[in-house]
């Protein structure tokens, strides 16, 4: 039998029980999977939708974007309805919104019509990302946890990687994103009904996997919760001490219910819940998703065709597929902290070049072009930043937030956190076309850099390491720095 306390390391698991683990958390993981999917989808559909109901780029934006304030709503719900149902009867629900969504976005008539049920879409999104890394998190052994963690980032490159190569081929097949394909449809449509297919893979998977065991033995269903830890647990770790350790944070949190607020003193929140809020904020204002969502746009405007275009956009999804595996090889040995400060130097050096090479561009909006060795440059700083993303903060951020909250406020710290990145997401989204038109690509990548400079400081001052720490002794846990200690 063992014991822990605050801040100590654990050991490996054994292999049987490794196993177990690993397989649990792949299946937690397609919900990130269809969360790459389904907010990825759009690519290819963007310039097909704007001609097709003759938008303006004001409200292609929107239309964009919109599905991304579903997603803070969807987060926010799954973190609170995941304490009241259970980790997966909300994957469950997650499954059937983006089924409904797919189905409907595919058949929608007008603007207005896409856009309602992109929103239903992104309240989909919203839970899986709440939920898939909540799930890894509660049932992973410690020593492993970061790893598991990180097949969430991995799954949703793997769904941004697939929604790129079905836009790609569905598209290819029709002779372009607006002609029609199948029944009448146009190819644009089924780059949306594709989606039923994980959808429902989704929503099988999570009716079969057993319950987080934390919300178990939180529902006083004891024995359940000893016997998924002991399916998941290693030779090292005792499923009945593990057991009776959650039951002993229960009880302190029963004894102490007023702890359980989000409530604190820095602007009405605790620290920790910033921390968290402000790691998904910088995840997303270094300008990530404007390379997913737009880069097909992005390429075409200077001076690549629209088939082109696409092969480029699915060459940088698969490069933010290939380095995800870095950070699952490393953040286990080396830690968070040291990777996302490196990812936030080497993002900051890649979003800079590409701000430097965009100045060399002509033309304005849609008629800008890159020539001459410029266009090489930018092209390479571009995939740079996704391999520094890919590898610290895509994984990293999302491992941390499963993880760094105490037990007593972890599903809904959790789902304020990821609802503040949907919202820092839609900013973001929303103001890149027009910030492009007016004053090309330049300014909205420098601004990118400073932001990716400003996570550099954070992390550095204000994100504590959890590597190998039990998520029963999250509590208290600081930066440490240089010797000392900061909260």
């Amino acid at each position: 039998m063992t014991d822990t306390t605050p801040g100590q390391r654990v050991r490996p698991s054994g292999g049987k029980h490794r196993g177990k683990a690993v397989t649990l958390a792949i299946a937690a993981a397609v919900g990130g999977f269809l969360f790459g999917f389904d907010s990825s989808v759009i690519n290819g559909a963007v310039d097909a939708v704007q001609d097709g109901f003759e938008l303006s780029g004001v409200v292609t934006g929107l239309v964009v974007a919109v599905a991304l304030l579903g997603c803070a709503f969807g987060a926010w719900l799954g973190g609170r309805l995941s304490d009241r149902w259970g980790r997966t009867r909300v994957m469950v629900l997650g499954a059937v919104l983006f089924f409904v969504s797919s189905v409907l976005s595919g058949l929608a008539f007008a603007a207005w019509d896409l856009a309602l049920w992109r929103v239903v879409a992104g309240i989909g999104i919203g839970i899986a990302s709440v939920i898939a890394p909540a799930y890894i998190a509660e049932i992973a052994p410690a020593a492993m946890r970061g790893r598991l963690g990180s097949l969430q980032q991995l799954a949703i490159t793997l769904g941004i990687f697939a929604a790129l190569l079905s836009d790609q081929l569905l598209a290819t097949s029709a002779g372009g994103a607006a002609e029609e394909l199948w029944f009448g449809l146009a190819a644009w449509r089924w780059m949306f009904l594709v989606c039923v297919v994980p959808a429902a893979v989704y929503g099988l998977i999570a009716l079969r996997i057993p319950e987080s065991p934390r919300y178990l033995v939180a529902q006083g269903r004891r024995d359940e919760a000893r016997a998924v830890l002991a399916d998941v647990l290693g030779p090292d770790e005792d499923p009945d001490e593990r057991v009776a350790q959650i039951e002993r944070t229960i009880r302190a949190d029963a004894e102490h219910a007023d702890r359980a607020s989000l409530r604190g003193p820095v602007l009405g929140l605790l620290p920790v819940v910033w921390v968290g809020i402000l790691l998904s904020v910088f995840q997303q204002f270094v300008g990530i998703n404007v390379i997913f969502y737009y880069s097909t746009t992005l390429w075409q405007a200077v001076g690549f065709e629209e088939s082109r275009s696409f092969l480029i956009s699915t060459i940088t999804s698969v490069t933010n597929v290939a380095v995800t595996f870095i950070a699952i090889g490393l953040i286990d040995k080396v830690g968070r902290r040291p990777l996302l400060l490196v990812g936030s130097a080497g993002m900051t050096l890649a979003l800079g070049t590409m701000a430097v090479a965009f100045t060399n561009a002509t033309g304005t909006g849609e008629d800008i072009t890159l020539d001459g060795a410029w266009g090489v440059v930018a092209l390479v700083a571009a995939n740079a930043f996704v391999v520094f993303f890919g590898a610290t903060w895509g994984p990293l951020v999302w491992v941390l937030l499963g993880e760094m909250f105490p037990n007593r406020i972890r599903a809904a710290a959790l789902g304020v956190a990821a609802s503040a990145q949907w919202v820092a997401n839609f900013l973001i989204t929303l103001s890149f076309p027009e910030m492009l038109d007016r004053w090309g690509a330049t300014a909205p990548y420098l601004m990118y850099a400073c932001f990716a400079l400003l996570s550099f400081v954070f992390v550095l001052t204000k994100v504590p390491e959890t590597k190998g720490v039990q998520l029963e002794d999250m509590e208290g846990l600081r930066v440490e720095r240089r010797g000392r200690t900061a909260r």
